[in-house]
């Protein structure tokens, strides 16, 4: 899976938090894009089985495009914190573990995530 689509899923789930019902104008706005590339990539997750949208144009992760989802957020979200606690002040650590959730290898992140855990 792409980056992007990953971004996407990532984006739809903490946009739908709390029960809050997502639309494509709030993925576009909430990742700065346009609403004809967030349409496009929208298109994109329904086709490969990732998202639906409903008769009223909200989007809804599927059980796949969910799992993708949760793993990116829990990535992004251990890594900013890991690195914040080492000194990184807070933008840079955000935008450093969102490059690094895509990258790391599962292994990667289990070891980190298992030392963190350990301390």
């Amino acid at each position: 899976m792409q980056e992007s689509s990953e971004n996407y899923l990532e984006t739809i789930l903490v946009l739908g938090k709390d029960g809050k019902r997502v639309r494509s104008v709030d993925v576009a706005s909430a990742m700065e894009f346009t609403r004809p590339s967030v349409s496009v990539a929208m298109k994109k997750l329904r086709e490969n089985g990732y998202v639906e949208v409903d008769a009223d144009g909200y989007i809804i992760l599927t059980a796949s495009g969910r799992e993708i989802a949760e793993s990116m957020y829990e990535r992004h979200t251990l890594l900013s914190n890991w690195l914040i606690s080492l000194g990184v002040d807070n933008e840079t650590a955000m935008e450093d573990a969102c490059r690094m959730e895509h990258v790391i290898s599962e292994q990667s992140f289990l070891a980190i995530k298992s030392s963190i855990q350990g301390e």
